[in-house]
């Protein structure tokens, strides 16, 4: 399949000037824009401009609020539940993000669960933004249900990520972000945009049984667990899912499990029945000055990543890596030589280009 490469800043305002043609106000085109241009430019291919497409359609057909309203509901000193208003979540996640991280330089630690949302882009974003006011960030949210819990062959879960991020001093911070599924469904699509096959212990198919062709799991099967089965310990990314959901979805009053309101229009039929609204976001913040001395722990951090960087690596390894790492090289790779697009994504660009009349963004310069 042909790649495409495109400069960073003309994606970022082909991304802003689409939003913007909905009547969405232009500082939450910019804040839409820089959660996607976060998965790009870092290498994360599957929550970029990817899922641009399904934003546009659900704008086209109103399924999304371009002018919500944030209210918080309750509140009780650090922690907060917020309506989202049924808004964009690449604009109701950022600033949700930054109610908890206001309550965590006033109270030490913030917490906002949020309900009445929608896909919030790539969980990592989150706490990234944390690590600009030096504080520890959280981001979890439930998704689309795609995932059999352990031991069992139906959709019923999310993939339901984790992201924490830690900051360091001279080194880099350290930023987790990762599904609490074998993988995120993303890897599908691009493995299924590609026409490749896929690891084995990945997903199944609608019998139950272990699959490696993407398509199989996309028209009726469903992703495994963190763990896969019991031989991988499958239940311990089933409980990592759990408490995902309820700190997401039933905490907040979205709809939790299978009935989280499917983000792609192509996955299909609506749940049975609705337990809340829209799905859910959990936002975590800490400061670390109230653990100790924020230098001290930078210094810390350091030695730390140095630590685990001196690991003895596997024969055929390169070197052991710290969370965040393939990102950050990412980032330096991409912001230089530029954002590679798989020609589907290209071609959905173009759909929208030619139906909004916003110019295609620029190719980058070899």
């Amino acid at each position: 399949m042909n790649r495409f490469i495109f400069q960073a800043d003309s994606l970022r305002n082909f991304v802003e000037e689409m939003f913007s043609s909905f009547g969405i106000p232009q500082a939450d085109c910019k804040l839409a824009a820089d959660v996607l241009a976060y998965s790009d430019e870092h290498g994360i291919d599957s929550h970029g401009v990817a899922r641009l497409i399904t934003y546009y359609e659900l704008l086209k057909l109103g399924r999304i609020n371009c002018k919500p309203h944030l209210k918080i509901v309750r509140e009780k000193g650090s922690v907060a539940t917020v309506d989202g208003d049924n808004g964009l979540g690449l604009i109701i996640g950022p600033k949700c993000n930054e109610i908890a991280m206001d309550k965590a330089e006033l109270h030490g630690s913030g917490w906002v669960s949020v309900c009445n949302t929608n896909h919030y882009g790539a969980a990592g974003y989150y706490p990234w933004k944390a690590l600009e006011r030096d504080l520890i960030g959280l981001s979890l949210t439930n998704t689309t249900k795609g995932v059999a819990p352990f031991g069992g062959r139906e959709k019923m879960l999310g993939t339901n990520p984790i992201a924490i991020a830690f900051p360091a001093g001279e080194e880099p911070p350290m930023i987790i972000d990762m599904a609490t599924s074998a993988v995120a469904y993303g890897k599908v699509e691009i493995a299924y945009r590609r026409q490749r096959s896929m690891p084995l212990r990945w997903c199944m198919d609608q019998n139950g049984v272990l699959t490696s062709n993407p398509e199989e799991m996309i028209h009726g099967g469903a992703l495994l667990p963190l763990g896969s089965d019991s031989d991988g310990s499958g239940h311990k990314g089933y409980c990592l899912a759990a408490m995902v959901d309820v700190l997401s979805a039933v905490l907040s009053g979205a709809n939790w499990g299978p009935f989280a309101i499917p983000f792609a229009i192509q996955l299909g039929i609506q749940p049975e029945r609705q337990v809340g609204k829209g799905i859910g976001h959990f936002f975590g913040a800490w400061d670390v000055s109230g653990f100790q001395d924020l230098d001290v722990f930078k210094r810390s951090m350091d030695d730390w990543i140095r630590t685990m960087r001196k690991t003895a690596p596997l024969e055929g390894t390169k070197e052991v890596l710290i969370p965040g790492d393939p990102e950050r090289l990412a980032y330096q790779a991409r912001t230089t030589k530029g954002i590679p697009l798989d020609e589907l994504v290209w071609e959905n660009i173009c759909k929208i280009s030619r139906e909004t009349g916003i110019p295609l963004p620029s190719e980058h310069s070899h």
